[in-house]
């Protein structure tokens, strides 16, 4: 039941993780829109395989954490110094997303996106304390587990939540063909999720007092 719970978990975080449009999910679509669908897909395989490599080491740190709940407190009390800084950010100094995507994209081999996929994602870090909070969080309501099996579980869970999303960027804009138009500045979207959880962090700490 653990394991089936810990993938349900790890599949839903990854995807939502990349509902946002951001560095990795734009690129995709652009290489799917100038150099077709299959290259796009190959550069998400990339991202999706850092992506799990990410998630393990962070999993990794966060059963130790579970095992040592004096570091917990510490811990959070960064995460919601990192979280209001990200709130931050995301509300008044992040790019406006909805500006037009950069040209003069180079043609590359699907290997080559698929590394490139890989090194582009390893910019990304956020899925670190990302992950950490997420699994924190569900541990202590017991529907997280630690054990070998369960977090392997979660790891290809969060890949396959990555790739899924990705690949909804990538058949959306090819179909489309029009990334660069939305409507929306996605930064407040992101903004406001992070605020939300810097407001969970701050009364769950407060509490604790």
């Amino acid at each position: 039941m653990l394991v089936f719970l810990n993938f349900i978990i790890g599949f839903t975080a990854a995807l939502i993780g990349v509902i946002p449009p951001g560095l990795l999910n734009m690129y995709a679509a652009k290489i799917s829109v100038e150099e077709g669908r299959k290259r796009g897909l190959v550069f998400s395989l990339g991202v999706c395989v850092t992506v799990m490599l990410q998630t393990f080491v962070a999993l990794i740190f966060a059963r130790f954490l579970d095992m040592h709940p004096e570091y917990v407190d510490m811990l959070q009390k960064v995460g919601l110094g990192i979280f209001i800084c990200l709130t931050i950010y995301f509300f008044f100094i992040a790019k406006d997303t909805r500006r037009e995507m950069p040209e003069g994209m180079e043609r590359h081999s699907k290997t080559n996106r698929f590394f490139s996929g890989m090194l582009l994602a390893l910019l990304n870090l956020l899925p670190l304390p990302y992950w950490l909070y997420i699994s924190i969080t569900f541990a202590g309501f017991g529907w997280f587990s630690f054990g070998q099996v369960e977090l392997m579980a979660t790891v290809v869970a969060s890949g396959m939540g990555t790739f899924g999303m990705l690949a909804i960027y990538v058949w959306f804009f090819r179909k489309q063909h029009k990334p660069e138009k939305k409507g929306v500045n996605m930064n407040y979207i992101i903004g406001f999720i992070t605020a939300i959880i810097s407001a969970i962090t701050f009364f769950k700490i407060f509490n604790d007092f």
